[in-house]
């Protein structure tokens, strides 16, 4: 049954050219969407809208992250960072795409949140990507450098973090903006030792990105 429903959601968007490489379209195919948010809203797994998953957090809907991934251009044995662990829906995509010989390390603020993260990742056979309880505004200079950093959040401005702890010619993709009206999705490259190329992959809603570096929690209530 979610199997129909899941190369159903794969093709749509294809058609809606939201995926284009047959690496992005593959990973999409290979995780179970349906694992990854709570069990009462299984059915609705596969439409293409975010779904909340408790404590004020949300899965994103496919067309979003696959615009997101398609943008990172993940390659294999990448070192990836994920900002936002959620569901461990995206970090099980992130570990297909950078296959057994890459690495995923994925930080959440919320301990309740990663837990389940954690277990699902575990469930579904990806308990090769490390989950780590924290604030990851911060990014994670433990495990630095890295090849590519996905934000799963909105921030307020590209965070000096995530940029020095991303390799020259590495990538990061991050919502910017308002934590309650407008975000742009921006891909950063980091070209130089201190040197950055910005582009812009147009309009997104993503919830606030709280930390040091990110927004104050009690202005976001």
């Amino acid at each position: 049954m979610y199997e129909e429903d899941r190369e159903e959601m794969v093709q749509s968007l294809k058609r809606r050219a939201y995926l284009k490489s047959p690496e992005v379209i593959r990973a999409f195919q290979n995780v179970p969407r349906e694992e990854f948010v709570p069990s009462r809203m299984k059915e609705e797994a596969y439409a293409d809208r975010p779904l909340p998953i408790g404590q004020g957090q949300t899965i994103s809907a496919p067309s979003m992250i696959a615009i997101m991934l398609e943008a990172l251009e993940v390659k294999k044995e990448n070192k990836i960072l994920e900002i936002g662990t959620g569901s461990g829906y995206n970090a099980a995509l992130l570990a297909e795409l950078a296959g057994e010989e890459g690495e995923v390390y994925t930080i959440e603020r919320l301990e309740s949140v990663s837990k389940t993260g954690r277990k699902n990742l575990e469930r579904t056979g990806y308990d090769r990507v490390e989950v780590v309880v924290g604030d990851g505004t911060r990014g994670y200079q433990e495990e630095a450098p890295w090849d590519r950093i996905l934000v799963t959040a909105c921030a307020p401005e590209i965070s000096e973090p995530f940029v020095n702890q991303t390799e020259t010619g590495g990538r990061i993709a991050v919502p910017v903006g308002s934590h309650y009206m407008s975000q742009t999705l921006l891909i950063v490259e980091k070209t130089g030792e201190n040197e950055t190329e910005v582009q812009r992959h147009g309009g997104c809603a993503f919830v606030p990105l709280v930390g040091e570096h990110g927004w104050d929690e009690e202005r976001t209530r």
